[in-house]
């Protein structure tokens, strides 16, 4: 399941990515047309432009912008920034992998191996998928 910051964060960047590009997007703007929670959405677009997903403008004028094009943004990239791994469990992840504690032998887990498939499936989907699909153009 989605985090709510992810599902915000996602909701803020469709809303950017459908507005003219050469002007910046106020938060105030987000926040009330996505009816996303003011501070949690300043929040979460610091975290986007700390990892280069936004840029941002101060003063008369400013307020958040893509950086890249919305076509070479995937949704696996924003999941991972926005929310972590997205593998279920941590044994199966490829960016976050961590060995779980109560598992002797990976390589024969039934479990690791059925969840390493659903990863896979969901990755295949969420790396084609990219921001400007998701904005429906």
């Amino acid at each position: 399941m989605l985090s709510k910051k992810t599902k915000y964060g996602l909701k803020a960047l469709i809303y950017i990515a459908r507005q003219d590009s050469t002007v910046p997007v106020l938060i105030s703007d987000i926040s009330a047309n996505e009816q996303i929670p003011k501070k949690f959405l300043e929040a979460i677009l610091l975290d986007l432009k700390k990892f280069g997903i936004l840029g941002s403008k101060k003063g008369k004028g400013g307020g958040y912008y893509l950086l890249k094009d919305p076509k070479t943004i995937t949704a696996a990239t924003l999941i991972r920034v926005l929310d972590g791994p997205i593998a279920m469990l941590p044994c199966v992840s490829l960016n976050y992998y961590e060995k779980c504690d109560d598992c002797p032998h990976e390589d024969v887990c039934s479990l690791n191996k059925f969840l390493a498939e659903v990863r896979d499936n969901t990755l295949e989907l969420l790396q084609h998928k990219t921001l400007h699909d998701l904005t429906g153009a």
